[in-house]
């Protein structure tokens, strides 16, 4: 079976943006629900998705396992399967773990790009690791079936995470330090031990993290990709787009400032390149998965090798999650 997966969306969310992730294919989009809110703020998000899936119940409804994966192939549906980009909705409750569970989150990280109660984000000076909370966090994450994602980690607590979790953990949206030194972008030995301890990396196509950004080409794209797998093994990597379509600029300022700062200068991009930045014109949405399956053929990779970055790799990992 060929599955097409997106293993990180943030969208402007509407019935054009599911038409569109149909028109590629997609049988299944990890979408963010959360970035800064507590608890009672994503009870309300899961409210809003309610109405986006009763109507739209023709293009979407919530996944809760990869049996919804299959299920979303044979009704030609995507399956939604909610994650957060922040820990925040726990707050400091370890009893809140299972009941985000309840509700649908199947993907949490552990911090976005700052210090956290549970470990330290990519843009703080000094990484101290996973805390003794984000310990107690990953085990209670492992009991109920969310995924520890550390897209916006610090290296540390990155391979912290690793060494913790007794399941593979994701990085759902980042691409290799190798290729373009973006703060966020990993480096070939996390990425070594992230292959080997059966985890995935979700390969973003967000401006910020691509070598020469909106100018990115897909050749230089699908060339990172085949030296990736060459480092932590093709069956270790997929796509996370990192999509944030049909936003208002004002959005990215409260993604990266949340309510802890009054600075504009924070995150990424910041002020040098304030807003959201141009799409690469081979990747304007999720159609774009098809420039990505002729070019990663041209580059070298076999049909089952293409099958498995553009969607069976998660397909697979998602069958470890429950």
């Amino acid at each position: 079976m060929k599955y097409r997966i997106d293993n990180l969306q943030y969208c402007n969310w509407s019935r054009d943006i599911f038409q569109i992730n149909r028109e590629a294919n997609l049988d299944a989009v990890h979408v963010t629900l959360v970035y800064h809110e507590d608890y009672n703020e994503f009870i309300q998000r899961t409210k809003e998705w309610k109405k986006f899936f009763n109507e739209n119940s023709d293009l979407i409804f919530l996944g809760k396992s990869f049996k919804d994966i299959e299920k979303a192939k044979l009704e030609k549906k995507t399956a939604i399967f909610f994650g957060f980009q922040n820990c925040s909705p726990i707050e400091d409750n370890i009893a809140l773990v299972e009941k985000v569970h309840e509700h649908g989150c199947r993907f949490m990280q552990l911090t976005y790009n700052n210090q956290s109660l549970l470990a330290t984000g990519c843009y703080e000076k000094n990484d101290s690791g996973v805390t003794n909370f984000g310990r107690e966090a990953i085990k209670e994450m492992n009991r109920v079936g969310i995924v520890i994602d550390m897209s916006h980690s610090a290296e540390k607590s990155t391979f912290d995470a690793i060494e913790i979790s007794e399941k593979p953990i994701a990085i759902t949206h980042a691409n290799p330090s190798f290729w373009f030194k973006a703060i966020r972008n990993k480096s070939n030995d996390l990425l070594k031990t992230l292959g080997s301890s059966g985890g995935m990396l979700g390969l973003s196509l967000y401006p910020h993290h691509l070598k020469d950004g909106s100018n990115c080409t897909l050749e230089s794209f699908c060339e990172m990709t085949a030296k990736t797998a060459e480092v932590m093994g093709v069956k270790n990597i997929g796509i996370g787009s990192d999509l944030c379509i049909n936003h208002p600029d004002s959005v990215v300022d409260w993604m990266r400032n949340g309510t802890w700062s009054k600075n504009k200068n924070y995150g990424e991009g910041s002020k040098n390149k304030p807003g959201f930045p141009k799409q690469p014109d081979w990747f304007l949405d999720a159609r774009g998965f098809n420039n990505l399956e002729i070019s990663l053929k041209k580059i070298g990779f076999n049909e089952d090798e293409i099958n498995g970055i553009l969607g069976n790799n998660w397909y697979n990992f998602y069958k470890g999650i429950n």
